[in-house]
This record gives C-alpha cells, structure tokens and sequence, in this order.
C-alpha cells in the first residue's frame, strides 16, 4: 500500500546525501571530498546520464562517460570541491 501524499517523482535520498558534481570548467581533475557521488558531466540541459560513482578502496575515480578524473582529498568536506565551481547545486 502506498501511503497518502507519496509523489515517486519527488526527491530521492540520493538528491541529498550523494553530492553531485560537474565539469562545465573542463578541468583535468576535479579533487572531491566524498568517495561515493554523482557526476553529471556537465550543467544541465547539457549533461551527461548522471552516474553513480564509488571510489571503494581507491582515491581516483574515471567517469565512463564524459572521462572526468575525480581524486579523493580527504580534508575536503563530502559535498565539497577543488574547484568549488564543480559543485553542482539546486540552482545550476
């Protein structure tokens, strides 16, 4: 059964826990804080299907879509980036 006022379409946990990235800038490599997160490739309406990534035991991560290289720094907080400008928000 599923409960009153349920909308499937309405935000996933993954919307707010998983921090999603881009690269609009086309930077070689994008430092990150989390080892689990979403790439987009680029801001939407250009981007790419958006991919769970998992960096596991590893510190770099190679996006199978857009070859963006994602390099864990583990003094960055979960959501954040080096550049900052690959952090992609709500507002994007």
């Amino acid at each position: 059964m599923v409960p009153a006022g349920f909308n499937p379409c309405a935000g996933t946990m993954t919307d707010s826990i998983v921090p999603h990235f881009h690269n609009d800038l086309g930077v070689a490599v994008i430092e990150i804080g989390a080892k689990e997160f979403m790439c987009v490739g680029a801001k939407p309406p250009f981007d790419h299907p958006h991919v769970f990534c998992d960096m596991g035991d590893d510190t770099e991560y190679i996006c199978p879509y857009c070859s963006t290289l994602y390099r864990h720094d583990p003094t960055l907080p979960p959501g954040a980036a080096r550049p900052e400008e690959c952090v992609l928000t709500t507002a994007a």
